[in-house]
């Protein structure tokens, strides 16, 4: 069975933070097992997350995990994503979809930030 990855995120009207979760997405699939790694988005850019699952399938893909790139589990997560994968389960039955955790939590964010906190300091 044939694993995929879809980064979901909000998307934005600048084109450069939205090619930012493409580039990530790219960089997974390179260090990965995984080689179908693309990313899908809730608002102002395509592929909204229902054009990415059929996007999935059509790559061969059957099983399918989605992993909210937010930062928090406010609305979108709580009420549209959920929304969203029934209506794509809905569309495309035979695929499994499961949507994974948001990064709010992870160990190592704490890390992360102290590390950009590092960058600004050590900035001449």
């Amino acid at each position: 069975m044939m694993t995929g990855i879809l980064l979901f995120a909000h998307g934005s009207p600048v084109e450069e933070a939205n090619r930012g979760v493409h580039d990530l997405a790219a960089k997974i699939a390179a260090a990965g097992p995984y080689r179908y790694v693309r990313a899908a988005f809730l608002d102002s850019t395509p592929p909204d997350l229902l054009a990415g699952v059929m996007e999935a399938a059509e790559a061969g893909v059957e099983h399918l995990i989605v992993i909210p790139y937010f930062l928090t589990e406010g609305l979108h997560l709580r009420r549209d994503l959920p929304t969203l994968v029934a209506a794509a389960k809905e569309k495309h039955p035979n695929f499994e979809i499961v949507v994974g955790q948001s990064l709010e939590g992870h160990p190592l964010m704490p890390a992360l930030i102290l590390g950009r906190v590092q960058e600004v300091l050590e900035k001449p």
